[in-house]
């Protein structure tokens, strides 16, 4: 924590110390709203005293005030009040399509969150991807909220790179690519029918973006918090020095083969655009079938980016071991449920959604879900340190648990792997990737052993 904070007070030195001279900002709100439009919602905007004021609405979905103005490479600053009992945001690099759900802001959003959760900094991608960067990995940056009070944000946003400051305090260390400039938005958020949060303000002021010499002012880079990527199979260097490595390049199946052949199959998946995919329509008799690792994993981060088909089935396993019983139950292991659970049968099939996204299948069920849900990416997350696991989906935690116990086994007792003996209890084995006839498509793989 010391430590934590005495290299905090050296990047607050150093933004002070190099902050530029006011020439080289641009104020976003001065005497008017005239560069800004509004977008989407009805709540009404205004500007007071160099303060716009934004109040929710009944029956309106979330509004926009959108700078007329795109940005891409930039610095932006603001101070932000809300109520306690409401959350909003900022939208940055942000879109409004007619082609995309008739013109629905979408893009970037740095989050205000006065809740329990307190992930202000963290990074939405609203009406797209959901969450990017939470805060659940950042315990310092969810204290840096003074909720009820005026907050000071600041985000850079270089390239790929998007980082946050609440209050000087480093939020969020976000790589991603998918939109490299678009608008500003200040958010109100819908509250819908709730007619006891009608009036609720969120206010914004000293708003001021900066967008030459980014090298210059922007903060020196320094790992105080975790990175998050979503480039497409490709390692950041950050990654490198962690010891992250690929296991799909976008391009080749070296590190795959058929959980029983040891070949990679000929046909039933394919490698197209940087996508690694089960496709049936490909598949002749004999094809396909499950792949694993060409390797062997004990401790292990794991990241899977996803996406299934409408009424799609497939998933993620670990533990398996393709030796055991000369191969005759290569494709068991503790497994990642892949589903589209609002078409698949499956998802009311075992007991209480313990076959469901993001669950552990047949075993436990999911908590804290947030699914895209079909033909979008997600995002999978498998930890395991020990005998202690996690499954997280799109950046939430939704499964637990500590295997090689009492309570385990009895939970491999009530299941439907009770008569595979020492279940999920291997030391080390294979990830395997689930072909279960149905389109299911994978990449972005990427691992990280845990010593």
């Amino acid at each position: 924590m010391k430590k934590f904070l005495k290299i905090s007070a050296v990047i607050l030195f150093m933004s002070f110390i190099m902050t530029p001279v006011n020439g080289q900002w641009k104020k976003l709100a001065k005497k008017d709203l005239n560069a800004w439009e509004q977008l989407n919602g009805t709540a009404p905007f205004i500007l007071e005293k160099g303060v716009v004021v934004g109040t929710t609405v009944l029956n309106s979905p979330n509004s926009f005030l959108c700078t007329k103005e795109k940005y891409g490479d930039f610095i932006l600053e603001f101070d932000t009040w809300f109520d306690p009992q409401m959350n909003s945001g900022v939208q940055f690099r942000s879109e409004s399509k007619p082609d995309y759900q008739n013109g629905r802001v979408h893009g970037y959003q740095v989050e205000l969150d006065p809740s329990e959760r307190a992930w202000s900094g963290g990074i939405y991608d609203e009406a797209r991807r959901g969450w990017l960067y939470s805060l659940d990995k950042n315990p310092e940056g969810k204290k840096a909220l003074k909720v009820g009070e005026w907050n000071h944000y600041r985000i850079e946003a270089t390239g790929s790179s998007i980082r946050t400051w609440v209050n000087g305090i480093p939020c969020a260390d976000l790589v991603d690519a998918m939109t490299p400039s678009g608008f500003i938005a200040l958010q109100v958020h819908s509250i819908g029918k709730d007619e006891s949060k009608v009036g609720l303000q969120v206010k914004w002021k000293k708003i001021r973006i900066m967008t030459t010499n980014l090298e210059k002012y922007r903060t020196p880079y320094s790992p105080l918090i975790p990175q998050v990527s979503f480039l497409d199979n490709t390692l950041t260097e950050r990654e490198k020095a962690e010891g992250w490595k690929l296991l799909f390049d976008g391009k080749t199946s070296n590190r795959w083969m058929n959980a029983r052949t040891k070949a990679f199959p000929a046909n039933g998946w394919e490698i197209k655009d940087g996508v690694l995919s089960v496709n049936p329509a490909t598949k002749k008799t004999g094809g396909g079938g499950d792949i694993v690792t060409v390797d062997k994993y004990s401790n292990f981060e794991l990241i899977v980016d996803f996406m299934y088909d409408t009424g799609g089935n497939g998933g993620i396993k670990y533990f398996v071991d393709t030796e055991i019983d000369n191969g005759a139950i290569a494709s068991i292991g503790c497994e990642y449920q892949i589903l589209d659970d609002r078409n698949h049968p499956d998802a009311k099939a075992g007991i209480n959604g313990n076959r469901t996204l993001a669950g552990l299948y047949d075993l436990i069920t999911p908590k804290n879900k947030r699914d895209n849900g079909a033909d979008k990416w997600n995002r999978a997350i498998i930890k395991v340190n020990g005998n202690k696991v996690q499954h997280w989906l799109n950046d939430n935690l939704t499964v637990e648990y500590e295997r090689s116990t009492p309570a385990w086994r009895e939970l491999v007792a009530t299941s439907k792997f009770k008569n595979s003996p020492g279940f999920g209890e291997v030391k080390e084995g294979r990830i395997l990737l689930q072909d279960h006839g149905d389109v299911v498509s994978f990449k972005n793989i990427k691992i990280k052993e845990i010593k």
